[in-house]
């Protein structure tokens, strides 16, 4: 089995396990690999080293003072893709898929025509604009295709 790092052209960072070379050159060359977070499929593999297990226990970094916040800039890539992946489970696990009735079931919720609840889904650009326009708070969040069924 081959483990490999892999970068979409959007600088997302993801890892990939193949039967061999010839698989993963032959799935990107169909086009059949594609980022998780943007579904992207300008896929890289990007350099790696092998993991050697020296039997060291890696020291923890020095506790920060109590308080203190992490710089965002100083946060790796990696730990924000994390973050953003873990807020987009949470909120789709808190919040009813109303699909494209999404424009209307916000206004009914906001004029109390509809139980008060979280709701995702979809509406155009100008439809959250009009939303926004009359008062009702909305956010819109790129789901990763991934996501949006059964994860194994």
């Amino acid at each position: 089995m081959k483990v490999y790092n892999l970068q979409c052209a959007q600088r997302h960072a993801f890892e990939g396990w193949f039967g061999s070379e010839a698989e993963f050159d032959d799935q990107r060359a169909r086009g059949l690999l594609e980022c998780p977070l943007c579904g992207d499929t300008a896929v890289a593999r990007m350099p790696s080293a092998p993991r050697l297990n020296l039997g060291a226990t890696p020291q923890p970094a020095a506790a920060a003072a109590p308080g203190a916040k992490a710089d965002v800039a100083t946060v790796p890539e990696v730990e924000l893709q994390k973050a953003w992946l873990q807020m987009v489970r949470q909120v789709m696990a808190k919040t009813e898929d109303v699909g494209e009735r999404f424009a209307e079931e916000a206004r009914r919720i906001h004029h109390g025509e509809s139980a008060e609840r979280g709701i995702r889904g979809q509406c155009s650009r100008e439809e959250t604009r009009e939303l926004l326009e009359e008062g009702i708070p909305v956010l819109p969040l790129p789901v990763p295709k991934g996501l949006k069924g059964p994860l194994q």
